[in-house]
């Protein structure tokens, strides 16, 4: 078992269809590296326990709740030694600090400030949210709103279920504007002649009048993403009919379900 492990661990890297020597580190991904991470930080676990802390630990992400930043301050510096006099471990400076429990995040997750925490998805988890919808968004332009949608479900869904225990429903809510409003931007941009605008609007119900100032207001794409025309012209049923996932009823399905 020894043997495969190591072998396991010294395989190469393939690189651009070259392959590298590893020097460190489990291959990402695998499974090797939760299984190897439980068995070394076992003993981190029982000293945790041993000293009485409040902790959650996954593979190598590790908070530690304590009742003061002096403590906090006093556990990470003797937790840094711990790890590298008895498990010779070295601790990530750059990754760790001494800070409230909604000021960082875990898998993820983070918290609010009130005297009963609730769950939400971290700021970071938000922000590499909207990155990957802008990486299809941008790879899916002139191609049909039908099309767009499509494709970006699967990320919809997987983010969706992924912060099902998420207890903040403001973070889903503002994520579902957001992208609607990006949405509502392709087809403005789509239109591109002021006639072309002006008839889509009407053929979604606007008056003529409205439809035609709407469409010659000199605005720019995001701007009229978010107007009341758009709004009104493509509301949130509109993406539904279409096939949309909405992340707040994925939020609220899966929590009546469990």
């Amino acid at each position: 078992m020894l043997k495969l492990i190591r072998q396991y661990l010294q395989a190469g890297i393939l690189l651009d269809g070259v392959v590298s020597a590893r020097s460190e580190g489990t291959p990402q991904g695998g499974p090797l590296s939760p299984l190897l991470s439980n068995i070394l930080l076992d003993e981190l676990d029982k000293e945790l326990e041993r000293r009485g802390h409040a902790f959650c630990r996954y593979a190598d992400d590790c908070n530690i709740y304590v009742h003061s930043r002096r403590v906090g301050e006093r556990v990470k510096a003797s937790l840094t030694r711990f790890l590298a006099e008895h498990l010779r471990l070295r601790v990530n400076e750059k990754k760790s600090a001494v800070a409230r429990p909604w000021q960082r995040k875990f898998l993820g997750y983070s918290m609010t400030f009130h005297k009963q925490p609730r769950l939400k998805p971290a700021a970071e988890s938000g922000k590499r949210f909207k990155e990957k919808v802008r990486v299809i968004l941008r790879t899916a332009r002139g191609h049909a709103i039908g099309n767009t949608i499509e494709a970006l479900t699967p990320l919809l869904r997987g983010w969706g279920t992924y912060f099902r225990l998420a207890e903040v429903r403001g973070v889903f809510e503002e994520l579902d504007g957001w992208l609607r409003r990006k949405l509502r931007c392709i087809l403005w941009r789509q239109w591109k002649r002021v006639y072309t605008r002006a008839r889509r609007l009407m053929q979604r119900g606007l008056e003529k009048a409205r439809a035609w100032q709407s469409a010659t207001n000199g605005r720019g794409p995001w701007y009229n993403a978010g107007a009341s025309h758009m709004n009104e012209a493509y509301p949130q049923s509109y993406f539904a009919r279409m096939g949309l996932p909405s992340l707040l009823q994925l939020r609220h399905h899966f929590q009546v379900s469990y």
